[in-house]
């Protein structure tokens, strides 16, 4: 699994911005710009990144205002946003990239380019419009905003049933969580404004970066009228109609990527250059902090990077003890691996209880998730079905809680470990149901 590492950085006009970055430095950088509030850290776009990351520097941000950047803002307008995507990128010190916008994003990323000319290489646009107003009807607008602001939960509902006309409950349930956690009643009225009102048909004529606009048939959000007429102000812009009805790019996204890559220059998905090959058998272990952003968003970005630093040295500490190996962090949490099923499971245990008897008026719920099998390497990351499901596996769990694949709880048969059944569930990419068990590491 590909998850994001968190990092900062700031805006021209003071503003904090939370950077998301994933895979190999040496990797092309691809930047992308998100809609307002979505969560780059939701497992729904585990499969996304894991697609991208091995080919590709891949950059995300959360937008000011929203997420884990700078809640309390004083401008919210396109020379900000653009501002905004050029800070990003020149604190990674990305002379040229390619770069992709997603809904509102795509116009903020089709005005960037225009406006710097020769710093773009090709252009992704996806699901986007030139204009609000074309769009959306002023009336509908007032009234949508005030629905937003006086009864926000039911505001959010009506958002994921848009963006996900044909979604099950849980993916729109996963929608409806991010909203109330990456933006406040208040902040969402401004975005929803902005949105809107979001006009930058003036600069299409500029881009003479290639350009690829995506947009499916049925986006109920965004009408594919709105990206034929989005391309047809875009000098050769390439224009692919999807089939389905979201509006997340995410979503279905093994229907589009063959054409990404084929854009970017690159073979078909799964066609990756180089031979890649399962490595030796390997236990693979997952972290992650519950309740992670809004610890940050309440904390501030000092005192929570205090805290991670915590949680990183505890971390750390336990895997050197253990013999793990720290394949990666992403901000909030660790995927380690371990020669020994055995070894992996008495880091787990030892990590919860140094969490437990940490003391501290901000705790930390850390939850561990592990399978075992013989995982992809490739330039010392790890990929394929056994990472996966150990990521799925650890989505499972509570914090406080380790949970383990069948095939782990099997190996250590006799170690003396205490282990609840905790039932089957069907795995997202997986055909056959998945057993998991809990280990027992509090003391009766």
């Amino acid at each position: 699994m590909t998850r994001p590492q968190i990092q900062f950085c700031t805006s021209a006009d003071g503003t904090r911005l939370a950077i998301a970055t994933m895979s190999q430095r040496t990797n092309p950088p691809l930047l992308m710009v998100p809609s307002m509030g979505s969560d780059p850290g939701s497992r729904y776009w585990e499969d996304f990144w894991a697609e991208l990351a091995p080919r590709r520097f891949v950059v995300t941000f959360d937008r000011r205002g929203f997420g884990a950047s700078q809640r309390d803002i004083e401008r919210l307008d396109l020379e900000t946003e653009i501002a905004d995507i050029a800070a990003v990128a020149d604190h990674l010190g990305l002379a040229s990239f390619d770069l992709w916008g997603v809904q509102e994003g795509a116009g903020l990323a089709a005005a960037f380019t225009a406006t710097s000319p020769g710093r773009v290489s090709r252009l992704i646009l996806f699901g986007g419009f030139a204009s609000g107003p074309q769009i959306a009807r002023p009336g509908a607008v007032e009234g949508f905003n005030s629905l937003v602001t006086t009864n926000w939960r039911f505001a959010r509902k009506a958002i994921a049933d848009m963006l996900l006309p044909s979604g099950t409950a849980e993916e729109k349930d996963e929608i409806v969580e991010s909203l109330k956690n990456s933006m406040s009643s208040e902040m969402a009225a401004r975005g929803f404004e902005f949105y809107w009102h979001l006009d930058v048909s003036e600069y299409l004529e500029k881009i003479q970066t290639p350009t690829l606009v995506l947009h499916r048939r049925g986006d109920v959000l965004v009408p594919v009228s709105a990206a034929r007429s989005l391309a047809s102000l875009i000098a050769d812009a390439r224009l692919v109609e999807l089939d389905g009805d979201a509006s997340m790019c995410h979503q279905n996204f093994p229907q589009y990527i063959d054409t990404v890559w084929e854009f970017l220059g690159e073979a078909p998905s799964g066609d990756h250059a180089g031979p890649v090959a399962p490595s030796a058998f390997r236990t693979v272990l997952f972290t992650d902090i519950v309740g992670h952003t809004e610890m940050m968003s309440r904390l501030g970005d000092e005192r929570g990077r205090d805290v991670l630093r915590e949680h990183e040295r505890i971390v750390r500490d336990a895997l050197a003890e253990h013999s793990g190996t720290e394949v990666k962090t992403m901000g909030d949490g660790f995927m380690a691996s371990f020669g020994s099923v055995t070894k992996a499971v008495e880091c787990a245990i030892a990590l919860q209880r140094a969490f437990a008897e940490r003391e501290s008026d901000e705790p930390l719920n850390v939850r561990v998730g592990i399978n075992a099998g013989e995982p992809i390497e490739e330039d010392g990351d790890l990929f394929g079905a056994t990472v996966i499901l150990a990521s799925r596996i650890a989505a499972k769990a509570e914090g406080g809680e380790i949970l383990v694949a069948d095939t782990v709880r099997g190996l250590c048969s006799g170690k003396g470990f205490l282990f609840a059944d905790r039932g089957e569930f069907v795995a997202k990419g997986f055909e056959d149901p998945v057993r998991v068990y809990e280990v027992r590491w509090r003391e009766e």
